[in-house]
C-alpha cells in the first residue's frame, strides 16, 4: 500500500518508521502524554517497540502511522495512526495520536483530523470512522465531539492500562453521509 503524504498550510502527515521516529524521542519523554493508553512511549526502547508495532500493523495491512510536523513551528509534533483498518467492511479507526505539551490547543490535532478524515472518506471512500477515548479523558473526548464525531456507546472495562487501571471506552463515530456536512461546518476555511 502506497501512502501519500497528508499536507495542508499547516501541517504534514508522512509514514512513521523506524527510519524517522527517532525525531519524536524528547517529545514522547513529556509526562502524562499517553497516561490513558495501553502504550509505553518514554524510553528510548519502548518508543521504539511503539514505532516497530505500528510498522508492523503497517505491514498487515491493518494500520497507517503517521509522524506529525508542524509546519507553523518548523517542528515534529507527534504522531497519529489510522488503525483496526477493516477495508472489507470500510471501517476504521483514527487514533494513537499524541502530540507535545507545546503543540496542545493549537489547532494543530484539527488540522491533523481534518486531512485524516478527508483521505478516509474522499480517497478511501471508506464508510465510517470510529474514535475510542478512554472515558475520564474528557480533553479528549470535547476534542473528538468537536470534530463532529457521534458518541455510540461505552464498551466497560475494555482495556487493560499498565497501571493495572481496567478503563471504560468511549466510541465514537463519523458516517461517510456525515462528512459534507461536516467538512463544511466544523471544518470552514481549511
Amino acid at each position: 500500500m502506497k501512502v501519500p503524504t497528508l499536507e495542508n498550510h499547516r501541517v504534514k502527515l508522512s509514514l512513521l518508521d523506524l527510519s524517522n521516529y527517532k525525531h519524536l524521542s524528547d517529545i514522547a519523554q513529556q509526562p502524562n502524554l499517553v497516561q490513558y493508553s495501553p502504550s509505553k512511549i518514554d524510553t528510548p526502547e519502548d518508543l521504539k517497540e511503539y514505532v516497530q508495532t505500528a510498522v508492523d500493523d503497517y505491514y498487515h495491512n491493518t494500520a497507517i502511522p503517521f509522524i506529525v510536523f508542524d509546519k507553523q513551528a518548523n517542528a515534529y509534533a507527534g504522531c497519529t495512526r489510522f488503525g483496526f483498518i477493516n477495508w472489507q467492511n470500510k471501517v476504521m479507526h483514527i487514533g494513537w495520536t499524541w502530540i507535545g505539551n507545546g503543540f496542545q490547543g493549537t489547532g494543530l490535532n484539527t488540522h491533523m483530523k481534518f486531512l485524516m478524515l478527508q483521505y478516509a472518506f474522499e480517497i478511501l471512500e471508506f464508510d465510517k470512522v470510529e474514535f475510542r477515548v478512554d472515558e475520564r479523558n474528557i480533553r479528549s473526548r470535547k476534542a473528538v465531539e468537536k470534530l463532529g464525531a457521534t458518541l455510540e456507546g461505552i464498551l466497560r472495562k475494555d482495556i487493560l492500562l499498565l497501571d493495572g487501571f481496567k478503563r471504560s471506552s468511549c466510541c465514537y463515530g463519523m458516517l461517510k453521509e456525515e462528512w459534507p456536512t461536516i467538512k463544511t461546518t466544523v471544518f470552514e476555511g481549511f
